[in-house]
């Protein structure tokens, strides 16, 4: 357009020069060289007016964006300025935060050393007293109740005889092991293993919302001479204590390869999820029975899920690896549970074949949840989703729950709303027909035990 413009401005004063020029020979009767003389003067002194004005008018134009940059960027440094001045008061603040919290938590820590020394002593005092007034062939006075529900049985059953101090009961036990020794806990554990009272119980896992079973979880439960019933959370860390872990954990998987077997004539895209031990796979006597065990049933890789706990997951070493990596080579997929927070590497979990993420369904909802993570968690399903994890939400126990994990696109969900644990038992396959609180399946029953060891077990079933 501008180019259009500057030759018509051209062809104009051409025009008016030559007119100029005509008028002056024709009309005044100048010479013929003076009228072009004229002319030619006429249309320099239009072309240097011209171009003089347009370089103005540049000039002008150029001066005006110069002035509004020159104000952008003045602009830009106040904001630069304010946002540095921002930045020093929290950065000042969360200074003084800090030192504030730093003395709070240290007189905090100090505190809990001193009610765990207090504790300690008058436990020791205690136990002293005990001694003393059995020396003496006094009264005994009736120990500190350890639970106001614990049957009077096991209370006479745990009276310590004359000359002899009573056993302490540890931190943390159960109901069932009040008043025993962690010695005592330990042959009780050991005795229950050697008798094959480990039983396997299975929970459901159902899709959201169709709430259709998908997979199914195999926990154990200890049963004592009594029949009384212990759930894993109660025994596993003196299990471990006692390096009993892998023989429970030996007996658990012959069974789960068992039950899985008998699930895939009914159905092959149920899974079963088995819970493994950190020290099993650990363990240089037991894992390689365990390893040339699945390496003979690798048909139920697609099914087959091992799992393991956040905690554990996180104290892996090279030896805890490389066995997860020889399970993966063979095609098992892995699984966590018992997460605490959500302070997770989807990237590094699918690496290490990691499919599955359960998260009480408490910690998902929570409104702190998302101070324990680096993303909320309503994206959490599919920020896994991205790195091929299904999340998976446990231990939920009510209809409101359901709805708010809808909310956050989870897929799974396992919990007492849906069916508690209940046993597999023998006796349902044995009589054709299941009891109301067994699993009503084909593989809600185990025949044959494994001889203790996963080497034999396997031998056995070549």
């Amino acid at each position: 357009m501008v180019r259009i413009s500057a030759i018509f401005i051209a062809i104009c004063m051409v025009l008016i020069a030559g007119s100029l020029g005509v008028v002056l020979f024709m009309a005044l009767h100048v010479a013929p060289a003076m009228a072009a003389t004229a002319a030619l003067g006429a249309l320099t002194a239009m072309a240097l007016y011209s171009t003089i004005s347009n370089r103005l008018r540049d000039r002008r134009v150029v001066g005006d964006q110069i002035a509004d940059l020159s104000r952008g960027t003045a602009d830009l440094a106040r904001q630069v300025a304010e946002i540095s001045r921002r930045m020093s008061t929290l950065e000042s603040r969360s200074d003084r935060l800090r030192s504030g919290a730093d003395p709070a938590a240290a007189e905090i820590s100090e505190l809990g050393g001193l009610v765990k020394q207090l504790a300690e002593t008058v436990a020791a005092h205690e136990t002293e007293l005990y001694r003393r007034l059995a020396a003496d062939g006094g009264a005994l006075p009736p120990a500190p109740a350890t639970d106001a529900l614990a049957p009077a049985g096991d209370a006479a059953a745990s009276t310590p005889a004359a000359g002899e101090a009573p056993p302490m009961p540890a931190a943390g036990v159960a109901r069932r092991f009040a008043g025993l020794s962690r010695d005592a806990i330990k042959e009780l554990i050991a005795g229950a293993v050697d008798s094959n009272r480990i039983d396997l119980y299975l929970q459901p896992i159902v899709t959201l919302p169709q709430r259709k079973v998908r997979f199914y979880e195999a926990v154990s439960r200890l049963r004592t001479d009594e029949g009384d019933v212990i759930p894993a959370a109660d025994f596993i860390e003196h299990a471990e204590a006692a390096g009993l872990m892998p023989k429970i954990d030996n007996l658990l998987l012959f069974r789960c390869v068992q039950v899985m077997r008998r699930l895939q004539l009914k159905n092959r895209e149920v899974g079963l999820f088995c819970n493994v031990s950190a020290t099993t796979i650990a363990d240089p006597t037991y894992f390689p029975q365990f390893l040339e065990f699945m390496d003979a049933n690798r048909v139920l890789a697609p099914t087959l899920v091992f799992e393991f706990s956040q905690a554990a997951c996180r104290n892996f070493g090279p030896i805890e690896e490389e066995a997860l990596a020889a399970l993966a080579e063979r095609g098992f997929r892995f699984s966590m549970d018992n997460v605490t927070d959500l302070r997770l590497e989807p990237r590094d979990l699918n690496e290490r074949s990691f499919r599955f993420l359960k998260v009480p369904a408490k910690l998902l909802l929570a409104r702190n949840a998302g101070a324990q993570s680096d993303i909320h968690p309503a994206d959490l399903a599919d920020l896994l989703a991205r790195s091929g994890i299904d999340l998976i939400g446990e231990k939920i126990e009510s209809e409101s729950m359901v709805v708010d994990l809808l909310d956050y696109d989870v897929r799974f969900g396992q919990g007492f709303l849906f069916s508690p644990p209940r046993p597999v038992r023998a006796e349902a396959l044995q009589s054709g027909s299941t009891s109301d609180n067994a699993v009503d399946l084909p593989a809600s029953s185990i025949v044959g035990e494994p001889s203790g060891e996963l080497l034999s077990a396997a031998g056995g079933r070549r």
